[in-house]
């Protein structure tokens, strides 16, 4: 049995062979170009090696990290075009036959601890003169010798002006930084020092101390007040009063006159009445002195009386006003106590605020500790990376000494002769032509790859397979001798070998489908597919089993193919197709030269196929055919041509989607089959019509002829009689 593959190939082969062969030509041509070619002339390589290298003595950091970094060139820096295009205008070459004549080998490191295996990498240039090859070599080894200098002062200069511009900005910030600091502590560092040597908690602790003595004073005070008061009968205010407007001769001269005026109006008031002149005048000269009392006594204690308020009316003042000397005494002692107890509440007041202010200054101590701290780290910090950048330019000062080219001449060059072996015409003609076979197989492999049409059964079985689809039946190509371009080639002899295979497709339909499976509807993905000789086929077949079958065509974008069965379609029906649908009886037709076969020829084409098939005459006929026959079998149009499968298919039992090779697309056979089984319509299974199956034919009689033409005109005749 011929694999699939090869019959994959064979089948490109006879579509694609005068590219495959067009391909081969080419190729053996080019050998051929190439086995004339006369022998290019001799060429010379000249190899030389460069080394790492490094000053002899370093006393910078600097200058070894260069000479480090220096170690670290690839051949996109030592082979760069600036490079090639100065060497070779030194030598007058071409930059580009230079470039691609350079070859440059780096030494490996190790994988594990990153060293290098060596130091020594090799230079090769190849020429047809020897003498140009070494010179070229030459020139080019001393020009990456001062790129590898360039580069190294370049980074050493790159170094010293990148700190040379950051170095001011380093100290400007170190300057501020300390700035800061020292205006902090001219502000906190006496309280901070206050803190931290116990004089502040000394402080606190004498003031408690003195508010202890003041109050214990004050209570003294305030008992010796207290005794005053309890002999005098008089507070503090009053003691004030009495003792200053006792103190004043103006006052005692006033009462010593309202005491006289007093003496005389008593005196007289026996012998005289009131309205007296004489005692009206003595009590003028009273209310007189009284008022002037009154002012005196006011202007004595200041204020108006609000300081030190009076007590009373003018009695209460000659009251107040007539303290002996000892009570006065007494008066002014308890006046001078009430005023040193207030100076000490003063005192004791002020003391307990700078205890408060001073716990309160106590408290921030952390903070402002904190602060300091801070404030003196970022000055170290700032400090540090001042001396740092000093430290690195002054090392980079020093390493200018000591910057060179991190490459040497290890190896100067020489010249070795790259003779190669002439070339063997017969050889270079078998390679071209083994080329040639090989490239215009693959291009024609190629071309039936990509063509995305399934080629053999097999791929279509693989295919269905894999989508878990059903295959219920392979159809080989029958004879289509004698028939025209339109015609369907049928199986209508019951001693034809054909109608075992759709024997089978029918048995296998039944067993899938169950005994209920009495509609079933066959279509395509696309046109050519043998979809109508499918469904007439296995019509015949079911006929021959002994089942009352009838074939609807409902591909109504067509014309009817029923001739191919012996009957006429009516010419009438495209005329009305409503009405032609409606009687039953009237459009069915009997298969002639087939017992229990039935069909009812399409009317189209029409255009409005789909409002046909949706109508109720299309619904009754359906319901009247389900319950008149064994098996109807729906021939629809294609898939890929309109929705009317879809629109029909509610009337069927289930869907076979008929397959052939050299003609069903791989992705719309894989897209129709997801759709359908997706949406649960019922897809029975798959039929692979035109399949490469040799039959056996029995030895022709006249009256049935069948050619005796090939596999491959026989597909070629049913690819137009298979049209849906």
């Amino acid at each position: 049995m011929t694999p699939p593959i090869v019959k994959r190939y064979l089948i490109a082969f006879d579509k694609y062979k005068w590219i495959g062969l067009a391909s081969f030509a080419l190729v053996v041509a080019g050998s051929t170009f190439v086995a004339v070619q006369p022998e290019p002339p001799a060429t010379y390589i000249a190899d030389s090696a460069l080394t790492y290298t490094g000053p002899p003595v370093s006393f910078s950091a600097t200058g070894s990290e260069i000479q480090q970094q220096g170690k670290e060139l690839n051949e996109q820096v030592l082979l760069s075009d600036s490079l090639i295009e100065a060497v070779a205008e030194k030598v007058n070459i071409k930059p580009k036959k230079l470039g691609t004549s350079v070859a440059l080998t780096l030494p490996k490191k190790n994988p594990r601890t990153g060293e290098y295996e060596s130091t020594i990498f090799d230079l090769r240039y190849k020429d047809t003169d020897p003498k140009r090859a070494t010179e070229v070599l030459e020139v080019l080894m001393q020009a990456m010798i001062q790129l590898s200098g360039e580069i190294n002062t370049g980074r050493l200069k790159a170094i010293i002006q990148k700190i040379e511009e950051r170095l001011p900005q380093a100290k400007r910030e170190l300057q501020i930084a300390e700035a800061r600091l020292e205006k902090y502590d001219r502000v906190e560092r006496t309280a901070i020092l206050a803190a931290e040597n116990g004089s502040l908690l000394n402080g606190v602790t004498a003031s408690q101390n003195l508010q202890r003595q003041i109050q214990l004073t004050i209570a003294g005070i305030d008992g010796q007040i207290r005794s005053l008061e309890g002999k005098l009968g008089l507070n503090v205010g009053q003691a004030y009063v009495s003792s200053a407007l006792s103190a004043d001769p103006i006052i005692a001269t006033l009462r010593s006159r309202i005491y006289q005026a007093e003496s005389q109006i008593a005196l007289l008031r026996k012998d005289l009445r009131p309205e007296h002149p004489n005692m009206v005048q003595l009590q003028r000269e009273k209310q007189a002195a009284e008022e002037l009392l009154q002012q005196r006594a006011n202007e004595v204690l200041g204020g108006a009386g609000i300081a030190s308020p009076l007590r009373g009316d003018i009695a209460g003042i000659r009251t107040q006003s007539s303290l002996d000397p000892a009570r006065q005494e007494l008066a002014n002692q308890m006046v001078t106590l009430q005023t040193q107890r207030e100076t000490l509440q003063q005192q004791l007041a002020q003391e307990i605020q700078q205890e408060a202010r001073l716990r309160q200054e106590y408290s921030l101590i952390p903070n402002k500790q904190l602060e300091r701290s801070r404030l003196e780290q970022e000055v170290a910090l700032k400090k540090a990376v001042y001396d740092q950048m000093q430290t690195k330019l002054t090392d980079s000062k020093t390493a200018e000494a000591e910057t060179i080219s991190s490459l040497s001449i290890a190896r100067l060059p020489t010249v070795i002769n790259d003779a190669k072996p002439p070339k063997s015409v017969p050889i270079t003609l078998g390679v071209g032509g083994f080329l040639g076979l090989v490239i215009g197989g693959g291009v024609i492999f190629l071309l039936g790859s990509l063509e995305g049409i399934f080629k053999t059964r097999e791929d279509i079985r693989e295919s269905l397979k894999q989508r878990e689809v059903a295959v219920l039946g392979e159809l080989p190509l029958m004879p289509v001798d004698g028939l025209n371009q339109e015609a369907v080639p049928v199986v209508l002899s019951p001693d034809s070998p054909y109608l075992e295979f759709y024997e089978k497709f029918r048995s296998n339909l039944r067993r899938i489908g169950g005994k209920n499976l009495k509609v079933v509807l066959i279509t395509s993905t696309s046109s050519q597919e043998g979809k109508t000789a499918s469904a007439y086929n296995l019509g015949i077949a079911s006929a021959r089993a002994g089942k009352r079958t009838l074939i609807i065509e409902t591909d109504l974008r067509s014309p009817s193919r029923c001739e191919s069965l012996g009957v006429t379609p009516d010419p009438d029906a495209i005329l009305e197709p409503l009405r032609y649908y409606a009687s039953l009886s009237e459009c069915i037709r009997l298969v002639p030269d087939v017992e229990n076969l039935y069909i009812l020829p399409s009317c189209g084409p029409v255009r409005q196929s789909a409002a046909i098939i949706e109508s109720s005459e299309i619904r009754r006929l359906m319901e009247d055919a389900r319950e008149r026959y064994d098996l109807v079998i729906l021939d629809t149009c294609p898939l890929s041509l309109s929705n009317d499968p879809l629109l029909i298919q509610p009337y069927s039992d289930g869907m076979v989607l008929v397959a052939r090779p050299n003609y069903t697309q791989e992705n719309m056979l894989g897209e129709a089959v997801d759709q359908l089984v997706e949406s649960e319509l019922g897809l029975l299974g798959g039929v692979i019509n035109g399949a490469d199956i040799i039959v056996s034919l029995p030895e022709p009689v006249a009256e049935t002829p069948v050619s005796d033409q090939s596999a491959s005109e026989i597909e070629e005749i049913s690819a137009g009689a298979s049209k849906n």
